[in-house]
């Protein structure tokens, strides 16, 4: 089975204390920050995740883009945040894929649930890829101790050989 997460953009970066606090001073960069989370969350779930944001108010049409392979859309003007993931939950449903929408908007669960999505709280979504950057971390720093020192590789001179022509000597 296929898993698609829909993640509502403003709502999930209002709702994480990192994300809101960059909002408030940038919010390009809250965008992309919560893109780059979303991309880890791909990688590492297989999970195949799109963001909406509102471009509500916004004079212009719909627009699409990848970045950092996560589908990014801005609805177009008039259109919420809400009325396209509820209009991606219905285009995107079929047997084979479960489709799971991440917000704190309570109507727009109920709505999604109706829909056959599964709904994922902001919280729940934090505590996800928090739990997931743990373990990455944990798992880069596990590989980089399993290593072997250079020196337990070389003898002595070969490796004091080695550590002159790095730093250019001869």
């Amino acid at each position: 089975m296929n898993d698609i997460l829909i993640v509502d953009g403003y709502n999930i970066i209002g709702a994480w204390g990192d994300l809101k606090k960059l909002r408030d001073v940038d919010l390009q960069s809250s965008r992309d920050a919560l893109i780059d989370k979303m991309a880890n969350y791909q990688g590492y779930t297989g999970t195949k995740v799109m963001i909406v944001f509102d471009a509500y108010t916004v004079y212009g049409i719909e627009k699409k883009m990848k970045q950092s392979r996560v589908e990014v859309i801005f609805t177009r003007k008039n259109q919420t945040a809400d009325e396209k993931i509820e209009q991606l939950a219905i285009e995107l449903r079929n047997i084979n894929t479960q489709i799971y929408v991440a917000t704190s908007d309570y109507t727009e669960q109920w709505i999604i649930f109706a829909q056959g999505a599964l709904r994922k709280s902001a919280r729940e979504l934090e505590l996800e890829v928090q739990a997931m950057e743990q373990q990455v971390r944990r798992r880069t720093k596990d590989t980089k101790e399993k290593q072997p020192a250079m020196r337990k590789i070389f003898s002595e001179d070969i490796t004091e050989k080695l550590e002159k022509l790095r730093r250019g000597e001869r």
